[in-house]
């Protein structure tokens, strides 16, 4: 029986450590990713364009999209 419980709580503090590494280490780019690809579905359903400025908000929003993601690759460094 102690063997069981040994394995149990082995197995626990594993995936509770793996848990902790998968985290970002910038919690605030992660966050702002998160914001940025709703603000991007918002205005590809939006009923209007603002005032012509909707296809060009979208490439700048996929832009900084994809570099906050290359800085988040770094987050170990």
């Amino acid at each position: 029986m102690k063997f069981i419980t040994g394995m149990f709580f082995g197995a626990a503090l594993t995936v509770g450590s793996l848990t902790l590494f998968a985290q970002p280490f910038h919690p605030r780019i992660a966050t702002a990713i998160d914001h940025l690809r709703d603000a991007r579905a918002y205005m590809l359903n939006a009923p209007h364009d603002f005032g012509g400025h909707r296809d060009a908000a979208i490439r700048a929003t996929d832009a900084a999209i994809r570099e906050l993601e290359i800085c988040l690759r770094y987050q170990h460094r």
